[in-house]
């Protein structure tokens, strides 16, 4: 077995292992990370909801490789992503730092002790992008889970794919039922992260998270921005909204180009070490 040095930050609740192998290269297997979620969650009462690697440098962006609890790969996370880019910005004494994941640039500014700006590009609303198994209004989704109908949901990627209900009250729903039905629904090839969230007034909402391969979150950035596109679109709120999750809230800016910019606070830095 080896040791590894790694580090474990949040975002609102929200936990990450952050494993830096820009020099040192460090393989994980899908089935080493859910026995090493499984041993942190019991022996240190965290459990981690992505783990993710930061890669070495290439043309002025550092890469990441991000993996959700139950071991796939996945290729966004909004929180993981701040995370990152604060620890580098640490590390090397800057205050932007540019990420790629898998799909997309990600262009952060650390804007105080503990915040972080992160620009996340534009939303996708193709059928086949989303994905969709097939073509639907994507904008009036409606499922029947257990013989009960869930309308209008609104579906895009914002580097991953979501639903998202706008309801009275978001909590009225239990996500550790509905959430694993919706998340697996024949509909999403590549399964969905699912959020039910209620307009406070133009400027605020409040949500409740089920996230894909992760399960029932206290935050989650890219839901944030999911779902402030969707309130926008359907003229629910203005472009500047707060997002409220349970421990904490997302600023998630909207320009005229659709460009998604989210701002909230981080974690300190804190090292652990892993046995792999």
């Amino acid at each position: 077995m080896t040791v590894i040095n790694a580090f474990r930050m949040d975002g609102l609740g929200n936990n990450f292992i952050i494993i830096d192998r820009r020099k040192k290269s460090i393989q994980i297997s899908k089935e080493k990370i859910l026995e090493l979620n499984s041993r942190v969650s019991f022996h240190r009462n965290i459990a981690f909801d992505q783990l993710i690697f930061i890669e070495e440098e290439i043309d002025k962006a550092f890469p990441i490789t991000i993996f959700n609890s139950d071991g796939n790969e996945v290729s966004a996370c909004g929180n993981g992503s701040r995370c990152v880019a604060y620890l580098l910005g640490k590390d090397l004494n800057t205050k932007k730092i540019k990420l790629k994941t898998s799909n997309r640039y990600l262009d952060a500014n650390i804007e105080g002790e503990f915040y972080v700006k992160l620009g996340m590009g534009k939303p996708v609303f193709d059928w086949d992008k989303i994905p969709l198994i097939k073509k639907l209004d994507h904008t009036n989704i409606n499922l029947n889970i257990d013989d009960e109908i869930f309308t209008n949901g609104f579906c895009l990627n914002v580097g991953n794919p979501h639903i998202i209900f706008f309801v009275k009250d978001c909590f009225e729903y239990d996500l550790k039922i509905l959430g694993p039905k919706i998340e697996n629904y024949e509909l999403f090839p590549e399964k969905v992260n699912v959020t039910f969230a209620q307009i406070d007034d133009k400027n605020n909402i409040t949500v409740n998270v089920w996230e894909r391969g992760a399960g029932l979150t206290k935050a989650c950035g890219t839901a944030a921005c999911a779902t402030a596109v969707a309130s926008l679109l359907k003229k629910l709120t203005e472009n500047n909204i707060n997002i409220k999750f349970k421990e904490g809230t997302l600023n998630i800016k909207i320009d005229g180009d659709l460009n998604i910019f989210m701002s909230g606070p981080v974690s300190d830095i804190k090292h652990t070490k892993l046995e792999i």
